[in-house]
């Protein structure tokens, strides 16, 4: 199921402008370039922000999410009506035949059981064509990045138009790597309602990831640095031959 920061009408809502900072996908739309992508398929879209990226360059695009409150802000935005949305998850696609499936920011890493993560690669993979690639990221367990979140490092109030100030900072509940748990907290001063969001994202080895992918059919063509994040996160580049 989705967290509570997708997935909850009033958390979805804020989601944007309290991470307006959307850099990280750069590097998404210049592989998307790279490969000459004529139709992506973006799984765990949210709000969507990258799909709406491609599709402003006219690149025919599939937002897929299993957070209907996230996917009701994605539609309510301009240039929506150009994305096909897609309430669910790559487990259950219809067919498709897209040039480039991604999985932006923590998309794959929210992914915690095995055999969804199993069903998720094997999903991407028969929605792309011959030939068509994968892209994902996942954080570099060695990096230990969960040793950051805690309130003194996250704590801010950001001043959003129309609803008011909100305080929102994380904590880190629960370390059982591979797993990893933490919790968002949100304070809206206009009413004092607070809600939180609780999340675990799996870390996965670098050399599970690639031999899972070649288990589920790909070939493995290139693992590159993040961008937004060097040295601390692998970028997945995946075929299916």
């Amino acid at each position: 199921m989705p967290n509570e920061v997708f997935q909850h009408p009033r958390l979805a809502a804020v989601y944007d402008p309290l991470d307006p900072d959307r850099s990280d996908l750069d590097a998404y739309v210049g592989i998307a370039a790279e490969f000459e992508a004529d139709r992506v398929l973006d799984i765990g879209c949210g709000t969507g922000v990258f799909a709406l990226l491609l599709a402003r360059r006219g690149i025919d695009v599939v937002g897929v999410d299993p957070a209907l409150a996230s996917l009701d802000v994605a539609r309510a935005k301009s240039g929506a009506e150009h994305v096909r949305w897609i309430h669910g998850d790559a487990t259950a696609l219809p067919s498709l035949q897209v040039d480039l499936a991604t999985m932006t920011a923590n998309a794959a890493q929210e992914i915690t059981d095995p055999s969804t993560w199993q069903r998720t690669l094997r999903g991407a993979h028969a929605a792309l064509r011959p030939g068509g690639h994968l892209v994902f990221e996942s954080r570099d367990p060695a990096k230990r990045a969960w040793e950051q979140w805690n309130r003194d490092s996250s704590y801010r109030v950001t001043d959003i138009p129309g609803v008011g100030a909100v305080e929102s900072w994380v904590e880190l509940t629960i370390v059982n790597t591979p797993l990893v748990s933490f919790r968002w907290t949100f304070v809206f001063a206009e009413d004092g309602e607070v809600l939180t969001s609780d999340s675990t994202l799996c870390f996965r080895e670098r050399a599970e990831i690639e031999a899972e992918l070649l288990a589920q059919g790909y070939e493995v063509t290139d693992v590159r640095d993040a961008p937004d994040r060097p040295g601390r996160e692998f970028v997945f580049l995946a075929q299916r031959p």
